[in-house]
């Protein structure tokens, strides 16, 4: 198997989250084997990954004939089969693949899941729905992510009312217990480290701290 990159991905279960995933990381240029035990699935994507194999997840000894014990990353995201996502889990760590991520199907299928020791565990839908709730609540927030513990960073469209004014004048650290990592303007970024940088029309803010505390800045201004 040649390998082109620094790491290799292999997804088993390629239902929308799965093909989206695998089909996502073809495109930023990296090796992908795409594992589902459905042939008309495989089929799809055949010509788009760099694998794809016909393979049921349940069985140990067909997924090491694929090679996955070979990849570095696996992403499990079988779809509504609790049983086939719990036992892939526990054939691909038994397999020794570095890097494991799960998708739960619900609350209940995450602690489950979570009891295994995967290195993430994934509810999507969850997910989504936190992220458009976000941006409903505040259109500002453009976008944002959850490095864990509570910790966000957010990419925060300034209103005209901060116009001129300096990231310093915000006071963030003082008031809000954020910090911030530096601006967006057009295609370039500005270093925000002395806080002299003046906000213009268009800026968007890259915010870190936790979601409580931005949520308090955004509501603010």
């Amino acid at each position: 198997m040649a390998r082109n990159h620094n790491r290799t991905f292999v997804i088993i279960g390629l239902g929308t989250v799965g093909s989206t995933v695998a089909s996502d990381l073809v495109r930023y240029g990296n090796h992908v084997m795409g594992i589902d035990i459905n042939e008309k699935s495989v089929a799809a994507l055949s010509d788009t990954l760099s694998e794809a194999v016909i393979a049921d997840g349940r069985d140990e000894e067909a997924l090491r004939e694929a090679g996955v014990d070979k990849f570095d990353v696996a992403l499990i995201a079988i779809g509504e089969d609790l049983e086939a996502n719990i036992l892939c889990t526990m054939n691909v760590k038994m397999l020794g693949v570095k890097t494991v991520w799960v998708k739960a199907i619900n609350k209940t299928h995450h602690r489950i899941l979570t009891k295994l020791e995967p290195d993430r565990v994934i509810l999507p839908e969850q997910e989504i729905g936190q992220h458009i709730a976000q941006k409903l609540h505040n259109p500002a927030v453009r976008d944002y992510l959850s490095l864990g513990n509570g910790t966000h960073v957010i990419n925060f469209q300034t209103p005209d009312s901060l116009n001129g004014q300096t990231v310093d004048s915000l006071d963030l650290e003082k008031t809000y217990d954020l910090r911030c990592l530096g601006l967006s303007r057009g295609s370039d970024f500005v270093s925000c480290e002395s806080g002299a940088v003046t906000i213009a029309e268009g800026d968007r803010l890259l915010i870190l701290g936790r979601r409580e505390n931005l949520r308090k800045f955004s509501d603010g201004v």
